[in-house]
């Protein structure tokens, strides 16, 4: 048995270092200003998916991102890992997309580019939003069953996916047909480290946004490469590639707006000493308020 696999995977900004220039004037994250990360999420999702392909000889896994040209470095890092290829999902229209914009433009690419997918796996969340949202969208918008909270693949055999699940009350082990959809808990088995051979294999893989404005393959450094090597090409999709409706895209499709972003940093003060008195307690909580230590 081989299967399809699709994972979802986010190149995002690294939320330890938030500065002043975090957020443009429209209220979006400013991405160009902050250090970018593959999701650390997102990675446990592909271990699980790489576990499967060495499982199911001619397994194929493939990668779908959606970002500008540069967040194509997510499908190489997860090439180099074992990932098989992937989908460059950009276009101007994107641009702003909270978790409902995101999710359609995600399932819509899937529609497109992989309609016999068996399993789609995700992170459980992004680091940059938390919301833990698009890919239980994403299911409901394909019409797939969904298992959140991965935490280990026990079994795949007869079309039935077996998945062991850490939520708050403990660990559940749950059974679906196929397809459907996983998201994957950071408390699962972390990524493995990149193959050098599959370093030195695709370390030109380029998507067509990356290329410098005005020139193709055939202008590179070792064009006579990307002739011979297919695979170097990565595959890049645009809202007219795979048919969306732009008013479902981007700002224009996303109800959530973000209002700010703040870095909170702890310092350590003077010690205070409490009585159990309600006045006490009344302006502590007052203290921690204002310095947005809670609420």
């Amino acid at each position: 048995m081989s299967l399809k696999i699709v994972v979802l995977a986010k190149q995002v900004p690294d939320t330890r270092n938030v500065g002043p220039d975090a957020m443009t004037p429209e209220g979006t994250v400013n991405r160009s200003a902050l250090p970018a990360i593959f999701n650390p999420e997102d990675l446990n999702a592909l271990e699980q998916a790489l576990r499967l392909k060495d499982q199911f000889p001619g397994t194929t896994v493939n990668v779908i991102t959606m970002g500008p040209g540069r967040a194509a470095e997510v499908i190489r890092e997860a090439m180099f890992r074992g990932a098989d290829g992937g989908y460059l999902l950009t276009d101007r229209a994107f641009a702003g997309a909270d978790t409902l914009a995101t999710s359609y433009a995600l399932a819509t690419a899937i529609q497109h580019a992989c309609p016999d997918v068996d399993l789609i796996i995700g992170g459980r969340q992004a680091i940059d939003g938390d919301t833990a949202q698009v890919g239980p969208q994403v299911a409901e918008k394909l019409g797939l069953n969904q298992i959140t909270y991965t935490e280990e693949i026990l079994s795949l055999q007869d079309g039935k996916i077996t998945v062991k699940r850490h939520i708050d009350g403990g660990v559940e082990t749950v059974e679906s047909s196929l397809p459907c959809v996983l998201t994957v808990n950071g408390s699962a088995a972390p990524c493995r480290p990149r193959n050098v051979k599959r370093v030195m294999k695709f370390k030109r893989c380029l998507a067509p946004m990356e290329l410098p404005q005005g020139t193709d393959y055939a202008d590179l450094p070792y064009a006579s490469e990307y002739e011979k090597k297919p695979y170097l090409k990565i595959g890049q999709l645009t809202c007219a590639d795979i048919n969306a409706d732009l008013q479902q895209c981007g700002l224009a499709g996303s109800p959530t707006k973000v209002k700010n972003v703040e870095n909170i940093v702890f310092k350590a003060k003077e010690s205070k000493v409490l009585t159990g008195s309600d006045e006490d307690i009344n302006a502590l909580v007052q203290e921690l308020l204002a310095s947005h230590t809670i609420g």
